[in-house]
């Protein structure tokens, strides 16, 4: 198959663009800044030649956007509105108006859309969408606007010859540098990762190798499309989920952080505690009601298989460095 990625160059994006390029698929990477074989540039605003690259094709996934790993200043996250907003607009318009569209149209969402809860799990047919909690942080609401808007854009595209589904997923865990599991291991190792505000809040994550997998049941099942949770079966609280990640490392304790400390240590890292604090509890419904089964489905074993990959990553990169 011919597989477009608009905005494929971050983690996700080099994820899916080595597995579907492994398993023998056609890959093409729409970005800014095109400097491989495979990359073809667009503004992620206006149509232009990169439309060619969407003709034709068999699949787009698109997962251009602003990354979220900043503070959440008013600035920022309307720049994450409108990359991720007009990004949609544009690649919809693209779609349409191809002579031979793709059978499929990947949005990447995300599970924050939910409401921050802890007494019960967010499906797709059951799940509460957030905005309106009580208690927390009112900029906590843009962030689900962001993501309401991201879907609807796609919703509302006129692409009647493409299947669409949006992707609500959850952290995807990959050993990458630069990842969320890179810098929630980094915390492990320096002693650093305990409950943070009592460690209650529920942590969603996605093995990356079932990310994979989902996103390519999702392209062969003709039958499914709208939102479709990407998440693994097992939330678990904050203080559980690194309690795991440590003893997989091997780091006995972890120190605590109180909602001022994480604000600090956010602040210092030019991040934002939100995707400290909130609590996301998501489990994927749908896709397991059509069949689809998880290689990495507890924390135990998918934090021991992506910390072992990382130790061997490392291990070769340091005897490559001194010629070994």
């Amino acid at each position: 198959m011919k597989i477009v990625l608009p905005g494929g160059t971050g983690q996700v994006g080099g994820v899916l663009r080595r597995a579907l390029t492994a398993a023998g698929h056609e890959v093409v990477v729409l970005t800014r800044r095109p400097v491989r074989d495979g990359e073809v540039q667009w503004d992620g605003r206006t149509l232009g030649p990169w439309t060619e690259a969407v003709d034709g094709s068999d699949v787009v996934i698109n997962l251009a956007g602003r990354s979220v790993s900043c503070r959440y200043t008013n600035e920022n996250l309307r720049a994450m509105m409108h990359s991720r907003v007009v990004s949609a607009r544009v690649v919809g318009q693209a779609i349409g108006a191809a002579r031979k569209p793709p059978r499929i149209w990947l949005q990447m969402s995300t599970a924050t859309i939910y409401a921050h809860r802890f007494d019960a799990p967010n499906d797709e047919a059951t799940g509460a969408i957030g905005g309106a909690e009580p208690g927390v942080p009112g900029y906590w609401a843009y962030s689900v606007e962001i993501a309401k808007n991201w879907e609807r854009e796609q919703e509302r595209a006129a692409t009647p010859q493409t299947r669409k589904v949006a992707l609500r997923s959850a952290m995807v865990m990959s050993p990458d540098r630069g990842g969320v599991f890179d810098y929630l291991l980094w915390l492990a190792r320096l002693g650093l990762g305990g409950p943070v505000a009592g460690g209650a809040q529920y942590v969603s994550w996605i093995h990356d190798r079932d990310f994979v997998r989902a996103v390519e049941f999702l392209i062969g099942r003709d039958d499914i499309s709208g939102a479709v949770n990407l998440a693994a079966p097992g939330p678990l609280p904050q203080r559980e989920f690194m309690r795991v990640l440590r003893a997989a490392w091997g780091v006995r304790l972890g120190l605590p952080a109180t909602r001022w400390m994480a604000e600090v240590g956010a602040l210092a890292l030019r991040s934002d505690t939100e995707l400290l604090l909130k609590s996301r509890r998501v489990v994927p419904g749908r896709l397991r009601d059509a069949g689809f089964t998880f290689d990495h489905g507890a924390w135990v074993e998918a934090a021991a298989d992506l910390v072992g990959r990382t130790r061997r990553e490392r291990s070769r990169f340091r005897r490559a460095a001194v010629g070994v």
